[in-house]
């Protein structure tokens, strides 16, 4: 099995796709119809020292966003952080060539700067790939404007506002992302409410088939990957529409599991504490009272 290969720099990656130096060392706007690179195998692997955001149209007609397939005319947009691997299947039976545009920032060009790290508070630079943002023809335009006023900035006389003028506009199209994903989670109802659905049974199924003892408390990663999404996605999905995160959705759970056993057996607090996958009861007993202001013990002496 070939390594992955691994792109240090911005220059690397236009080597590889026979593209021209970048303009810029540290930022890159490329255009796809102009990216061309020979892969012989089937698959291309890949690991990245920077940021990537990429517009692409013409999507395999074959791409599915979960179990839905893509129903958007226009762009897909996916975020890409460094230090992740990657990988894409090559179709040598597709004739259609994507277009669209690939937007490449390197960490050092964010140094000092308001994105320095705000930009990991962007939780879709860790989506999978089948998460990725639909666009509408009007947000593909807001996007790809965007995009061009970033490239026109660079190409441009670099002087002291330079820097700060494209921080500007790539925290504007972050910004926008975050509002076209919100929308995406709404106006797909049915996917987002399956995804819910799904995850209430695997949440519940843990609790209710006794393998906690075994495999202890459920991660959040644990659950997702069950639900083949990627963690914060998951998140994000559960927030805009529950107001809570998984890991709050979790110790409910938790509480009204060990709310159930408290008032309706004899269990002592430390064996419930184990059935409910905690290793030390002190941990179980600090988490309830955390949720209900009371100990274990006061929970049970109402319903006696």
């Amino acid at each position: 099995m070939k390594p992955p290969v691994r792109f240090n720099s911005i220059a690397d990656f236009h080597t590889f796709c026979s593209l021209p130096g970048p303009e810029h060392p540290l930022i890159s706007l490329i255009d796809y119809t102009k990216v061309h690179y020979i892969v012989e195998d089937e698959e291309l692997k890949w690991i990245q020292n920077f940021y990537s955001i990429g517009l692409k149209r013409n999507v395999n007609p074959k791409f599915n966003y979960g179990q839905q397939q893509y129903d958007f005319d226009s762009g897909v947009l996916c975020f890409v952080s460094p230090q992740q691997f990657l990988s894409l299947e090559i179709r040598h039976d597709i004739q259609v060539e994507p277009t669209g545009f690939l937007l490449l920032i390197h960490p050092d060009f964010l140094w000092n700067t308001s994105l320095t790290k705000k930009i990991k508070s962007y939780d879709f630079f860790s989506y999978q790939v089948k998460e990725a943002l639909f666009l509408s023809d009007k947000e593909e335009k807001i996007i790809v404007e965007i995009l061009k006023n970033i490239e026109r900035e660079y190409q441009s006389n670099i002087d002291k506002f330079t820097q700060e003028l494209i921080i500007a506009q790539i925290e504007l199209l972050l910004i926008y992302s975050d509002r076209f994903y919100e929308r995406q989670f709404f106006t797909r109802k049915k996917s987002s409410h399956e995804l819910l659905h799904k995850f209430e049974e695997i949440l519940s199924g843990y609790f209710e088939n006794g393998n906690l003892i075994e495999n202890g408390i459920p991660s959040v990663k644990c659950i997702a990957e069950q639900m083949n999404i990627s963690p914060n996605y998951l998140g994000t999905l559960l927030r805009l529409h529950t107001q809570q995160n998984t890991q709050q959705h979790i110790q409910n759970k938790l509480i009204d599991s060990a709310k159930e056993r408290l008032s309706t057996t004899s269990l002592s607090v430390s064996e419930i504490a184990y059935e409910l996958g905690f290793e030390h009861p002190q941990s179980f007993s600090k988490l309830f009272k955390q949720k209900t202001n009371q100990s274990p013990g006061e929970f049970r002496k109402l319903f006696n």
